[in-house]
């Protein structure tokens, strides 16, 4: 297997890895061993770094969703399960005019 198609292989399956330099440095090297034709370097470029872009949101969900589960299995609050001082706040003031309400000194 020729090193420029290893690499583009290699690249294939790791691309998250990969900075736009690097992209930019293998096609290179592909258009000049005739692998990829240079009217169509460009393109190839900008695909390459989509499938990155998306491997790192497939790879990015993947990781959070692991960590909620690991955060769900030893049973640990998450942001949006705590209660704010805002959300506390509001309860009170709830409360409070209930009770108002309910002693007749409020007709809210």
């Amino acid at each position: 297997m020729s090193n420029s198609f290893e690499k583009s292989i290699n690249l294939g399956l790791g691309l998250l890895m990969y900075s736009r330099e690097k992209v930019e440095e293998l096609v290179e090297e592909l258009v000049s061993r005739g692998e990829v034709a240079r009217k169509d370097a460009r393109q190839f470029a900008v695909e390459l770094m989509q499938k990155g872009e998306e491997q790192r949101e497939e790879l990015k969900k993947l990781i959070q969703s692991e960590v909620i589960k690991a955060l769900d299995h030893v049973n640990v609050a998450r942001k949006e399960d705590l209660v704010t001082k805002d959300d506390i706040r509001e309860i009170v003031k709830e409360q409070v005019r209930l009770v108002l309400r309910e002693q007749g000194i409020s007709k809210e």
